[in-house]
């Protein structure tokens, strides 16, 4: 049984894409949709920005759509007739290239969503400042009892994996809450470049406003998409907007998503786009599950020839 997950933003770098791009004509098809529906030359975005520009959350989060897309293309070109996906997720933004997968979002309208929500979220940091970090060695219940003794607006954002959760916020409760949690045992909380308090309760007007895009496109019948607000597979249609527009504000649910695969049976893992930043946290949750990024010619292969064996 096969999962295919996309990563979030902290996974772009320059040159994202590129090689897959250049030799497979699944991979291009995906640029000419972005570029063509966005207005942003995706080939730009991807291959030509400097680290400091592409890291910006407008510019991050849709090469990350880009080029996860783009290297699912490639790799469902060679799936098809061989094994049948299970399951699909995302990372925050990269459950977006999930749905696209999954096919209940075309590629199309995902680039547009996806451009909206990092513009969204671009403005809510310059309109409310808020910060993010990670603490790593405390659970999550350790975490979520401590944070309620911290003045000010500050919570848990992301379940990465145990040990490793991220709390986003004021910046003021954020600092408060980072000295409290060192107190309490954890080993390091390391501040995120990040321009504002995503999935976080400061994120409540955003999603507000995402939801009136969400609303404006088809969301169709299609794969299994396991949702970060849930950790659930979603069954229902017509719910997608409402969870959307929810995990704009709510916690990212990976350590439980990946939990939940798991206990149906998946035990393989790709990681189509950039970077192995899920592979890495899938050692941390399922020891027993494997993983393979695929992000280039050679890991392509690679993720094939896993399938075949």
């Amino acid at each position: 049984m096969l999962a295919i997950v996309f990563p979030g933003q902290g996974s772009q770098k320059p040159g994202m894409g590129k090689q897959l791009h250049d030799l497979r004509p699944e991979s291009r098809a995906v640029f000419d949709t972005v570029t063509e529906v966005t207005g942003v030359d995706a080939r730009h975005l991807c291959f030509e920005m400097d680290e400091e520009t592409l890291r910006k959350t407008q510019n991050a989060q849709l090469a990350l759509y880009t080029t996860g897309v783009a290297a699912w293309a490639c790799l469902n070109a060679h799936l098809q007739g061989v094994v049948d996906v299970t399951a699909f997720a995302g990372h925050s933004v990269g459950e977006y290239a999930a749905l696209a997968a999954a096919g209940i979002l075309s590629v199309g309208d995902g680039a547009r969503l996806v451009q909206t929500r990092g513009q969204i979220m671009a403005r809510a940091g310059e309109k409310e400042p808020g910060t993010m970090a990670a603490v790593l060695g405390l659970d999550r219940d350790q975490i979520e009892t401590d944070l309620k003794k911290v003045r000010g607006v500050v919570v848990v954002a992301n379940d990465n994996c145990p040990g490793q959760r991220v709390i986003s916020g004021e910046v003021d409760a954020v600092e408060r809450a980072a000295e409290s949690l060192i107190a309490a045992g954890a080993k390091r909380v390391l501040p995120l470049n990040v321009s504002g308090a995503f999935h976080s309760p400061l994120m409540v007007e955003s999603a507000t406003e995402m939801r009136k895009a969400l609303d404006a496109v088809t969301f169709h019948s299609g794969g299994r998409v396991f949702s970060n607000v849930t950790s659930q597979p979603v069954v229902q249609d017509g719910v997608w907007p409402d969870l959307l527009e929810r995990q704009l504000k709510s916690p990212v649910r990976w350590t439980e998503t990946i939990q939940n695969m798991s206990n149906e049976g998946i035990k393989m893992f790709f990681e189509c786009g950039s970077g192995d930043v899920l592979t890495g946290l899938l050692k941390r949750i399922d020891r027993d599950a494997k993983g393979l990024k695929v992000n280039d010619l050679d890991t392509l292969e690679e993720a094939v020839g896993a399938v075949r064996a």
